[in-house]
């Protein structure tokens, strides 16, 4: 879909839960890859999963169906509500992920 939005020049592209399949590490590097590819786009993400919100302009937090929380995540993260202790929950499963990879990676070396 992706692609298709892309060769079409769409004016918006829609991204609902685009890495719910990956792991924490290919995540990352997916989104990174997003923001070379959409710069200049109007793109709307919708994720429960918060490595993407790094590299977006402006962050909404829905809670009841009302914007519980918005701003862009130094922003948030300053506020310390809501979206701060999603973030820093969620960046555990991150740094756990790089950990184990860091650790499969220096003993495969190893060998």
């Amino acid at each position: 879909m992706l692609a298709r939005a892309l060769y079409r020049d769409a004016s918006l592209i829609m991204l609902d839960e685009p890495t719910a399949a990956l792991d924490a590490l290919a995540e990352t590097e997916i989104y990174e890859k997003y923001r070379t590819l959409l710069q200049g786009k109007s793109v709307l993400f919708i994720s429960h999963r918060l490595a993407s919100t790094r590299f977006c302009d402006r962050i909404l937090l829905l809670s009841g169906g009302c914007v519980r929380e918005q701003g862009t995540h130094e922003e948030l993260m300053r506020q310390q509500g809501a979206y701060h202790d999603m973030f820093q929950v969620q960046s555990r499963y991150y740094q756990d992920a790089k950990q184990k990879n860091g650790g499969l990676q220096q003993g495969a070396a190893g060998k």
